[in-house]
């Protein structure tokens, strides 16, 4: 029943930013914890941020600190990825998904979270 929508993705130019959107069904933002991840060509899926919604708990990847920033509009059901000063090592699909938000599944590149949107493509050119 928990649905995951990204949408936001494109083709920038390095420095340029995106605004990454994960639209969530019915009462997912009370139950679980959000969490963005990525995968680039050819390498494994990491975690970037996940926040907890109803305590507005915000945990972040050490290398994403700065550029990435991750929010919510409760009423719409949205989590937002805002990307600043993007570089093309941040190339990658991007993903939500809903669970924990501990630094476990973060640090891991996303294992125990417990359902997946289907990704949307970032791609940064120089």
């Amino acid at each position: 029943q928990v649905q995951l929508v990204e949408s936001g993705g494109g083709s920038v130019q390095s420095g340029g930013s995106l605004r990454l959107s994960c639209a969530t069904s019915g009462s997912t933002l009370d139950r679980y914890g959000i969490g963005w991840f990525r995968q680039a060509p050819g390498k494994e899926r990491e975690g970037v941020s996940c926040i907890n919604v109803r305590d507005d708990t915000k945990r972040y990847v050490e290398a994403m600190k700065g550029r990435f920033t991750v929010s919510s509009d409760k009423a719409q059901n949205i989590v937002y990825l805002q990307m600043n000063n993007l570089k093309p090592e941040d190339t990658a699909v991007y993903y939500c998904a809903a669970g924990d938000c501990s630094y476990y599944p973060l640090l891991s590149g996303g294992v125990g979270m417990d359902h997946w949107g289907q990704g949307t493509l970032v791609t940064v050119s120089s």
